[in-house]
């Protein structure tokens, strides 16, 4: 396999090239970047809108709060473990039976719109249960991925082009992140009920083309094998293990993505719940449009995305002359400021559109912040030491959306997006201080 083929990348470096380039990726590849879309299609389309869903069938901010807990968990188990299965038996049947699995879990959000509340006499079981049941399935494709994703990339890719590596999956999965929640709007243009339960359709459907795409069409004899599982000794060792580099930005990761766990969920209910507001505009061909808040949410998202979409592999391409650190540190400062600016914003929609607007550019550093993570690690353990990663990520991060779901339902919400911005702005002064940079970018 030629250089160009490894790398993946010309000089042109917009969304448009990365679209041309696709279809002449490595087998392997291009059925990973299907099968992305298609689950990140379904992903986008349910997460970010779930919690309403959630209140709709009863459930109180705590209650989301333990939801984005819940969320936490998996995060920070399901990687490792599909991270471990990535390196020891390769993707293909792995990534099917994951994959189904998730299918399931879009089924069981589907069906938690028509159970009923079950009355034990011990307990009752209200219908947003099956929600967080759901989601311990929906989660399982997702999660299991990240280390394959790693593992892939970083054997395809020059170490000094990694960021554009990552940067042209990115593309394709960002690409799902934008059209979803315009699909969403659509659906849910006067109400987030019934067209909800129309969108979970859809992804279900999604979900299974993807699952069928990857079985029928992904070469297994690409696969690298490693070691096999040991136990969880081996995880205290693989912990030992990471790479140096990697310390302080574990640090300063978990304290931004702490902060965001606390107030994440809660996005689409200052929208739809706080501030009520929803879109109503004259277009000349169109007529008037008249959207719910819901909807209005979903043009949000897809605004954000948009924008993350159209900045990714230029910022990739920057941080080639910048090194990593910067454009890393840059994203994290996004993620924490945003919960206040959100929380304190004016009820004026075009405020708000530059808000989601400026929230997209946490997703250009996402490539450096993936190169960062994976880069350091020796060949053929990208998916261990990218699961070993999110563990420790992941574990500290676990109470941090029933803290925020406390905060919201007890206290304030004011008082639960401030106190997650002083936590991120924490982690982004520690990562200018301390973090390191990756070698093959100096």
């Amino acid at each position: 396999m030629s250089q160009d083929q490894v790398t993946v990348e010309t000089e042109k470096t917009g969304p448009l090239e990365i679209f041309r380039q696709f279809f002449s990726l490595q087998r392997d590849v291009l059925v990973l970047s299907l099968a992305m879309f298609a689950f990140s299609l379904g992903f986008q389309m349910t997460n970010r809108f779930l919690p309403d869903y959630l209140v709709f069938l009863g459930a109180t901010g705590f209650i989301i709060g333990l939801f984005a807990t819940l969320g936490n968990v998996i995060g920070a188990l399901y990687p490792y473990y599909g991270g471990v299965v990535s390196d020891r038996v390769g993707s293909r049947y792995a990534l099917t039976v994951f994959g189904f699995i998730s299918t399931f879990g879009f089924v069981m959000w589907l069906a938690s719109g028509y159970i009923p509340t079950i009355d034990l006499g011990v307990v009752v079981l209200e219908p947003w249960v099956w929600v967080f049941v759901g989601l311990l399935l929906a989660q399982c494709w997702k999660s299991f991925g990240i280390g394959g994703h790693y593992a892939i990339v970083k054997q395809s890719t020059d170490p000094s082009r990694l960021a554009r590596g990552f940067a042209s999956t990115e593309t394709f999965r960002r690409t799902a992140f934008l059209l979803a929640p315009l699909i969403v709007a659509v659906l849910v243009a006067d109400a987030l009920m019934p067209g909800f339960l129309w969108v979970l359709v859809i992804a279900i459907v999604f979900a299974l083309l993807g699952t069928i795409i990857q079985h029928f069409l992904y070469e297994t004899d690409a696969d690298s094998i490693g070691d096999e599982f040991e136990g969880f000794g081996q995880i205290a060792d693989d912990l030992r293990a990471l790479p140096e580099p990697l310390k302080p930005l574990i640090v300063a990761d978990t304290l931004v993505r702490f902060a965001n766990g606390m107030v994440y969920v809660f996005f689409i209910l200052v929208i739809t719940r706080l501030m009520g507001i929803g879109l109503t505009m004259s277009l000349p061909v169109v007529g008037t449009i008249d959207l719910s808040p819901a909807a209005f949410f979903g043009v949000l998202l897809g605004v954000e995305m948009f924008i993350a979409l159209v900045t990714m592999a230029p910022t990739a391409k920057i941080a080639e002359y910048t090194g990593l650190k910067p454009v890393v540190g840059a994203g994290f400062f996004v993620y924490a400021i945003f919960p206040i600016m959100l929380i304190f914003a004016p009820e004026n929609v075009w405020i708000l559109v530059a808000l989601f607007a400026f929230s997209g550019l946490r997703f250009a550093g996402l490539p450096a912040h993936k190169a960062l993570i994976v880069g350091p690690a020796q060949r053929g353990a990208g998916g261990r030491v990218t699961g070993s990663y999110y563990l420790v990520r992941g574990a500290i991060v676990i109470p941090s959306g029933a803290l925020g779901g406390f905060l919201w339902e007890f206290v304030s919400p004011e008082i639960s997006f401030t106190l997650a911005s002083i936590i991120g702005m924490i982690g982004v002064g520690y990562f200018a201080l301390f973090g390191k940079e990756f070698e093959a970018y100096r």
